[in-house]
Order: C-alpha cells, then sequence, then structure tokens
C-alpha cells in the first residue's frame, strides 16, 4: 500500500493543509493539488518514469533518463518557504509537479530574496489539458503568501508549450534570449490581464464539465433491481425512453436508446450471471462492463456508495449522479459521509451531482438523455432549468409542460456536494440552445462567484430567479453552504440579484410567467405601455396594475364588448406604430350578447353549452397578425384574458404569452422592462462607466495606520475573542484613515463638563451642537440628546447641564462638542464587508427611512460613477435629495464623490471590514460628516483574486 502524504508523520506540523484544493481541468476533469512531502518519494518516482525523454530534456536542458536518490530527497523535501514544491493527483498518481526556489539578486539560494525560480514537469499524456496553467497559479500564490514578488524561469525555445503558459498567463512579463536559452521574469501581483486569463479558464473547464454530464457517450446505472418500482429500475427505464417492461417486444430486445450511438448498462452487485433487465444486461460490477462509461447514476444504499464511487473511478468514469440519500440532510454524520464521498470522487478524477438529487436531462434531439426519475423527457426548447429540491425540479417539469414550454436542459441537485448551479450558469452562457434561465435557489455555495458569473451571462440571456427562505433565511437540511453564507441578509440577496442583473421573483408561476415573455417577446425599449381590449372594466384593472408596477400606461383604449377580430387589429396596429408606446398588453373576454350567451338557473350557461366557446378563433387571428407586427418593431405584446382558456393554445404558434389575470401580465411586463433597462445600462457603462480618479489619496499612509492599529494589544487581544476579530477605531484613529482618502469628519471635541465644552467651542468657533455619543444614545435626537444653533457661551453653559441631568451625567453620555453643520437632508453610508459576497456599498436617508422602513440601497465594490449615481436615486426617499415641494436641492456630486472615496477605501484595504458615517448632512453646497465608525479585521475577510479551485464545503 502507498504511503499517504496525509500521515502527520510525513506532512508535519508545518504543512501547508490550506494550500491542497481540487481544480478542474481544461477538459473538464478534476483533479488535486497539494504540497510535496518525503511520503511521495514512490509516487515521484513512478510519475518521472511515465514522462517521455523528450519533456525531461526540455525540464533539465539535458538527458535525464531517472531520478537519482539525491534528486527524489531533493524534490520531496522542502521547507514550505524558500522550497516549495506542488503536485497535481489523480488517483493517487502524480501526473505534474511545479517547484520554486527561493534566490537573491544575483540568483543564489537565499532566505529573504523576493525573487524565485521556477520550474515545471508535466507528464505527457495530461498536457493539453490545462495542468500547468492551473499549477502556476497555485504556485505563484504560495510564493506570494511567502514573501516572494516575483517568478524566473529559463526555457528552452522548443518547449513552445511551457512559453505559451507564462507568455498566456497575464502577469507583467520581462523577456530576453541569451545563451539558447529563453529567460522570463513576471510578477506575481495580479493584474486586469492576469484575473481576467484565469476566469475564461475557470468558464470553459466549468462549462465543459457540465457538458461532460449531459453528452455521455455511455451510461452505467449501479443499483438496477427486479423490483420495477426501486429509483434505480425507473432510472434505467428513463434513460431507455421511459418505457415500462410491459411495453417490450416478447423477445425482450432493448428498446432503442434515446440516442442512438449511446450505451447503457445496469450493474447490481448480487445478480445472477446472465441476468436482464428491460432488455439490459445486469453485470455484477462496473468494473466488467468491457467499455468505456462516462456516466454513472449511484442508486445504491449509502453504506454501498463509497465502494461503488471507487469502482466508478477503477474504470475510468468521468461523473456520478448520486442519488442515495443519507447525507448532509441526515445531520452532522451524514454531511461528513457527504464530504467524504466529494473528496473521493475529485481524486479519482470525478464530478458529483448530488447526493440525494433528481437527476439530469438533456433534451438535445441528437444526445438527449434522461438521468432522473422524470418519466417522459420534456419537449424540447430554450429554458434551462436548476434547482436543488427534487419536489420542485417535479413541479418546475411540470409546469413547463402544462404550458407548453419547452427545457434545454434541466437538473435538480439535490445537496449540491460539487456540481452547483454557477457550473450550470457558466455551460448555458455558451450552449445555443439555452435561450433563458430558470433558477429556484434555496442557498447560495458562493455568491460572490454567482454574482460574477450571473452579470456576464445576463448581459446575453435573461436570468428568472425564485429565491427561498427570503423572511426565515432558512436553509433546507442538507445544503452545503459555507458558514460565511448561511446568514446572508436578504438585502444582500437582492443587491446582488440587482447588478447582476438577475430578475428575482416570488413563485413558481411568476417564475415562468416572467420567463415565458422574455423568451417569446423583445424586450420594452421603455415603459410606456398601451392597453388595448374589449372591456373597460379589465382595461382599467390592467391600467392600475401598471401604474403599480411602475410603468407608465397610456389611457386604456376600449373597444366595448361587441368589438370584432377587425376591431382587435386596427387598435392593435394603431398602438403598436405609434412611437410613443414601448409595449402593449390586449386585454380580452368573451364576446357577450344574447345570441351567445343566456343566463339560466342564476348564472352563465356552462361550458358545456354549445353557443358559450372559452375560445374567440377572430380575436385569435387579430393577435397573431398583431403579434408578427410587434416582433418587426421590436416591441413585446401579451394577453390578458379572462374565462377565455382555449386561446392561449391558439396563440402559443405566434409566441404570444397570455395570461388569465392582468396582474400576471403586467408584473411580467414589469419585470421585462426592468432587465431590458440594465441591458441598456451595462451596454452604456461598457463605454462611459469609470472609476474616477481621486484627488487626496494616500494609500500608503493609510495602510501603514491600519498595520499599526492591529498590532495594537487590543487587537491582538481581539482576535482571540469569540466571533472574530473585528476591531473599532477609535475616533481620532478613524478621523486619520478617512482623511486618507480625502473624507473629513466633521471637527468633534469632548466636554466632559462644562468649562471643556466652553473651551472647546472656543478652539472650534460658534455656532456649535453639544450631542451625546454614548453608543446607546447615538443617532437618538428623539431622546433629547441633542442640541443645536448654541451660538454663545451662554446657551453652551445651560444646554450641558441640561443633558448632564437628563442623560445620567455628562461622561456617561460622552457629549461633545461639533462645530455647526450647514443644514440638508440627513443622509447615511455604510460600507460593510459581508464574508460571502465582498464589500457592499449602502446608502439611505438617515432616521426613519432607513431604520424604520428598510429604505436603504447597496452596490458591491468596487462601485463606479453610474453606480453611485444610481444608488442614490434607488431608495424612495430621494426626492428629498432633489428639492422635493420646492425645497432646494442638495449638492448631490458632493455625495457621490463621497460614496466613490468610501468604496475606493474599502477596496484598496482588505483589512477595512466596515465603514459607517452617520448622519452625512448634505446641504445645498457641500456636505458635512457627523459621526463615523471603522472596524477593521487582522486578516483580509474576501478574496476573489486567489487562484482556481472548486469549493470544499
Amino acid at each position: 500500500m502507498k504511503e499517504s502524504a496525509k500521515d502527520p508523520q510525513q506532512t508535519g506540523p508545518d504543512y501547508p493543509q490550506h494550500w491542497e484544493a481540487d481544480i478542474l481541468l481544461r477538459d473538464g476533469g478534476t483533479a488535486r493539488i497539494r504540497p510535496i512531502t518525503p511520503g511521495d518519494a514512490g509516487r515521484l518516482v513512478e510519475f518521472y518514469e511515465q514522462v517521455s525523454d523528450q519533456s525531461k530534456y526540455f525540464r533539465f536542458f539535458a538527458p535525464y533518463p531517472r531520478l537519482s536518490d539525491r534528486d527524489v530527497r531533493r524534490f520531496t523535501h522542502h521547507d514550505f518557504v524558500n522550497r516549495v514544491g506542488l503536485a497535481v493527483v489523480i488517483r493517487d498518481r502524480f501526473i505534474a509537479t511545479v517547484r520554486y526556489d527561493r534566490i537573491d539578486a544575483e540568483g543564489r539560494p537565499s532566505e529573504d530574496g523576493t525573487d524565485a525560480e521556477v520550474a515545471f514537469l508535466v507528464q505527457d499524456a495530461h498536457q493539453g489539458r490545462g495542468v500547468a496553467s492551473a499549477l502556476l497559479e497555485h504556485i505563484a500564490a504560495v510564493a506570494q503568501e511567502r514573501g516572494i514578488r516575483r517568478f524566473q524561469a529559463e526555457v528552452l525555445p522548443e518547449n513552445r508549450k511551457m512559453v505559451k503558459v507564462f507568455t498566456d498567463a497575464g502577469y507583467t512579463q520581462h523577456r530576453s534570449f541569451a545563451d539558447g536559452v529563453v529567460h522570463l521574469e513576471f510578477d506575481l501581483e495580479p493584474t486586469a490581464a492576469s484575473l481576467a486569463v484565469m476566469r475564461a479558464r475557470e468558464h470553459r473547464a466549468e462549462a465543459r464539465s457540465v457538458q461532460r454530464l449531459l453528452t455521455p457517450r455511455s451510461v452505467a446505472v449501479l443499483g438496477v433491481s427486479r423490483n420495477p418500482q426501486t429509483v434505480g429500475r425507473a432510472i434505467l427505464r428513463d434513460l431507455l425512453g421511459g418505457l415500462p417492461e410491459s411495453t417490450l417486444p416478447e423477445s425482450g430486445a432493448r428498446p432503442p436508446a434515446p440516442a442512438a450511438d449511446r450505451q447503457v448498462y445496469a450493474v447490481n452487485r448480487n445478480a445472477p450471471p446472465g441476468t436482464e433487465l428491460d432488455g439490459v444486461p445486469v453485470h455484477r460490477s462496473i468494473l466488467e462492463i468491457p467499455g468505456p462509461v462516462d456516466l454513472a447514476v449511484i442508486a445504491v444504499p449509502a453504506a454501498a456508495v463509497p465502494a461503488a464511487v471507487a469502482e466508478c473511478g477503477a474504470h475510468g468514469v468521468q461523473g456520478l449522479v448520486v442519488v442515495t440519500a443519507g447525507y448532509a440532510e441526515t445531520g452532522p454524520e451524514g454531511r461528513d459521509r457527504q464530504r467524504a464521498l466529494v473528496r473521493q470522487a475529485r481524486a479519482a478524477g470525478m464530478r458529483v451531482l448530488g447526493p440525494n438529487a433528481f437527476g439530469l436531462i438533456n433534451t438535445d434531439p441528437d444526445q438527449p438523455l434522461n438521468a432522473s426519475l422524470a418519466p417522459v423527457l420534456p419537449d424540447r426548447g430554450g429554458f434551462g432549468i436548476f434547482c436543488q429540491s427534487g419536489a420542485i425540479g417535479v413541479a418546475l417539469l411540470e409546469a413547463a409542460h402544462r404550458r407548453g414550454l419547452g427545457v434545454s436542459s434541466f437538473a435538480s441537485v439535490g445537496n449540491r456536494s460539487d456540481v452547483s448551479g454557477n457550473d450550470f450558469l457558466q455551460y448555458w452562457a455558451e450552449d445555443p440552445a439555452t435561450d433563458v434561465v430558470l433558477l429556484y435557489l434555496e442557498s447560495f455555495g458562493n455568491p460572490r462567484k454567482f454574482t460574477r458569473i450571473a452579470r456576464r451571462l445576463a448581459t446575453a440571456k435573461p436570468i428568472v430567479v425564485v429565491k427561498g427562505a427570503r423572511h426565515t433565511g432558512s436553509l433546507p437540511p442538507g445544503h452545503a453552504v459555507p458558514a460565511t453564507a448561511t446568514g446572508l441578509r436578504d438585502a444582500t440577496v437582492d443587491a446582488l440579484f440587482e447588478q447582476a442583473g438577475v430578475t428575482r421573483v416570488e413563485t413558481i408561476t411568476e417564475l415562468y410567467d416572467t420567463g415565458e415573455l422574455l423568451a417569446l417577446q423583445p424586450l420594452p425599449p421603455g415603459d410606456r405601455v398601451a392597453v388595448v381590449g374589449n372591456s373597460d372594466s379589465l382595461g382599467l384593472l390592467t391600467h392600475d396594475a401598471c401604474l403599480s408596477a411602475g410603468l407608465r400606461p397610456r389611457t386604456p383604449v376600449d373597444l366595448t364588448t361587441a368589438a370584432t377580430g377587425e376591431n382587435f387589429r386596427i387598435a392593435l396596429d394603431v398602438a403598436l406604430c405609434d412611437p410613443a408606446v414601448d409595449a402593449v398588453i390586449a386585454v380580452a373576454i368573451p364576446p357577450i350578447g344574447t345570441s351567445a350567451h343566456a343566463f339560466m338557473g342564476g348564472r352563465l350557461t356552462g361550458p358545456d353549452d354549445p353557443e358559450m366557446g372559452s375560445d374567440d378563433p377572430e380575436i385569435a387571428a387579430a393577435l397573431l397578425e398583431a403579434g408578427e407586427r410587434a416582433k418587426e418593431l421590436g416591441k413585446p405584446l401579451v394577453l390578458a384574458h379572462l374565462a377565455l382558456t382555449d386561446l392561449p393554445a391558439r396563440l402559443r404558434p405566434g409566441g404570444i404569452p397570455a395570461y388569465p389575470a392582468p396582474e400576471r401580465a403586467v408584473r411580467a411586463l414589469a419585470h421585462a422592462v426592468h432587465y431590458a433597462d440594465w441591458r441598456r445600462r451595462m451596454a452604456e457603462a461598457e463605454e462611459t462607466a469609470r472609476v474616477p480618479e481621486l484627488d487626496r489619496i494616500d494609500e500608503g499612509g493609510a495602510r501603514a495606520l491600519v498595520e499599526a492599529a492591529l498590532g495594537t494589544r487590543t487587537a491582538i487581544a481581539a482576535r482571540t475573542q469569540p466571533g472574530g476579530a473585528r476591531i473599532t477605531l477609535p475616533d481620532a484613529d478613524t478621523a486619520a484613515l478617512l482623511a486618507h482618502y480625502g473624507v473629513d469628519v466633521h471637527p468633534t471635541l469632548p466636554a466632559p463638563d462644562e468649562e471643556g465644552a466652553v473651551r472647546a467651542a472656543a478652539v472650534l468657533g460658534y455656532p456649535v451642537a453639544l450631542k451625546a455619543t454614548a453608543r446607546h444614545l447615538r443617532h437618538r435626537p428623539d431622546l433629547g440628546s441633542v442640541r443645536l444653533d448654541l451660538t454663545g457661551e451662554p446657551g453652551l453653559r445651560r444646554a450641558h447641564r441640561e443633558l448632564d441631568a437628563l442623560l445620567g451625567g455628562a461622561a456617561e453620555a460622552e457629549l461633545v462638542v461639533q462645530r455647526l453643520a450647514p443644514r440638508g437632508v440627513d443622509t447615511v453610508i455604510g460600507a460593510t464587508v459581508d464574508p460571502a459576497v465582498g464589500a457592499i456599498l449602502s446608502f439611505g436617508l438617515a432616521g426613519a427611512p432607513a431604520e424604520l422602513l428598510g429604505d436603504v440601497a447597496h452596490r458591491l465594490v468596487p462601485a463606479t460613477d453610474q453606480d453611485v449615481a444610481g444608488l442614490i436615486r434607488e431608495v424612495r426617499a430621494a426626492p428629498l435629495l432633489f428639492g422635493w415641494r420646492g425645497a432646494e436641492a442638495v449638492d448631490t456630486d458632493a455625495l457621490e464623490e463621497l460614496l466613490l472615496r468610501v468604496s475606493r477605501l474599502v477596496d484598496d484595504l482588505p483589512e477595512v471590514a466596515s465603514v459607517d458615517l452617520e448622519p452625512v448632512v448634505v446641504a445645498p453646497h457641500g456636505l458635512a460628516i457627523l459621526g463615523a465608525r471603522v472596524r477593521i479585521a487582522p486578516l483580509p475577510v474576501r478574496s476573489d483574486l486567489g487562484p482556481r479551485a472548486m469549493s470544499t464545503l
């Protein structure tokens, strides 16, 4: 048995466990990166024997057929500081290595130099999979952690693959050629180019890994039983086309597989030799299957899963769909089993969908796949659907079928231990068959990454989301979520969706209402809506719903209940051709007339009456004609109807969404208007949005202040406290830190007694304000803790005595004197680092609007000039800033600049955990910051710049 690198005797107490990472390779396969230890000697020798003579020559610049004992020791013994080696491991075997050695300015071994020599070696069989690129990202991150700032590498010119790895990485480089060798030097500080390269590689690898799951050439079901009611047997039938055993030919021949060239296998460890189920031979082990297996569906009991996964890995399976339950949803022991499952699968190069999964569907007619518990494939269409719950998955598929909507691919991933919604977003971004993405999310695994991926995808394809647990914040049992994401506030989720262009809806019905409109109709060019129909009452309801949704409806056009199809055709054409109309809602009820309807027994005649239909062919024809015209003009047309239950089917070929209530039609249209506006703003932002250059920025001085604050006894003691180590800076340090970014806090001096207050006022100059700053009194003018407009010493002394008596003493209230600020609108600005999402910039109006009504807007940092302009206009109380009821408008330019400065501060200094400015009084000319608090953390609380690595939840 091979030695394990995890043996404490081999790793030692200094072993850097946090350098270990699972990675995705270019072809969608998985591997593990970890430090090389003395216990890896055997693995290293075996690895080197598998490398071609040419690759060895490229590594050592000379023939080097084998490693000496001295070489093996040198390449396996590292101090993890000045000498570091990393290996890429699949199935406990090395496939690639990288090593750096710290050097000084003369190129000699060093213990304090900031340069290092780096060299790679990749097995020939794994070259071209992106292995070296991933290793470079990880060894660069390790080197930076150890104080190394630059790599040097020497490469033979013939080794074009390795030269390309370095030159394509996006780092700042210097290249020279001497003595027949290419000499490369590159800085390790991430650049915009290196981040773009890393994320493009991440995108390709994750998209490819999902594509491999959806398009297997062969599938095996492990856990197939004779009992036709079992899960494994049901999935086998579904893979074969959903045919139950009773429909098979008498010969027992297997029915044609959905994909003509796909092999389907069945596995049951206890099956007697020669067993067939549903026409498929049953093997006792996946290892007995003669050909390769790309995808394995595991439906064995939880206790048997580890052995099944081991056999799948040994057979070279690429991906697993684990429908077996009994994992994290059952408690801590189950979560441990789930983590072990993922580690085992990834170590063998496999991805895991599940456990506790409903399954996976691909409707591509050339290679359809139903590796799920759904009895039939949905119709082909443009919706990509992702959810976590199996019950929700059933509901989503049923709703699509009922509405006649088609699906491109579908995944219900259960506990989401490995393959996640982010992976499917990466795939759908490249999938030409997917037009609209529908998500039902119950939790986030990596919200920050979701935002980044969704924002890129939403610029081309709509994403509509139902996010559960809006009010409770609870997580379903078994969901793999990092601790930092469990308390994700709903306001933060809304900000995340808003900035990423994701449309959030409340119900599955609204999900499809909105998705159908976005899939079938043009995006509206604006929010001006025409309402045309044969019911005045229904038209008015639609008009009111438009106003409530923030749209701008015109006065409804009532064609009366006697309207014919020709009346509809003319009116709809007029509305669509009007340049002042961006979208049209047609409203329709059945024609009412004595020849067609009658009251019988106190009610309208029922649907069995041949004279009373639930359809109107003339109106349908007019709508279909108008629908073609609407698409030509680039304006959406939708129908809101009552009692015309058969009409939607007539309109389906023309792609006209029909809703049985005006509110549903309006909500869907409002979502489309908002999304279209976001798309336009994003397109404009690419051309015009910027993070302006700001004066009075001293990043070095600010960083020195933070480092000094983190080195104090108070800060060191805080690190041991429960819940982390966020330290509140003293007021003086807060003011100094903010000043380094051009943010000036209004001067304040302590007033512990009357004489102190008088002296403070003399320094600041009258008029002044006297206020309490104790935590329980801060920002509570309703408690009488503030006195304003104190123009002289007598008034100040009187105010001090009053507050001293009212608040239990000047010392208890922490009274201060502050120079009076100009009158204006009180606002509150904050920047908080959410460990799951990153830094978030917030704005609201101080007092009741923000605290009582939650009227606060958010943007992710770094914010552009357009972000902050939209931020201050997004709150409902924004009119107070722009001259409401004849008041003078305040200086919003100064307010936007302040927001940009706060954004820059928290973006530059990852140690800054939060900034709170309250109140910020915005006057017609300028502003004044009357209160400020800054908290810092000893270690960065966020990072999106690290090397690619798969989640380890």
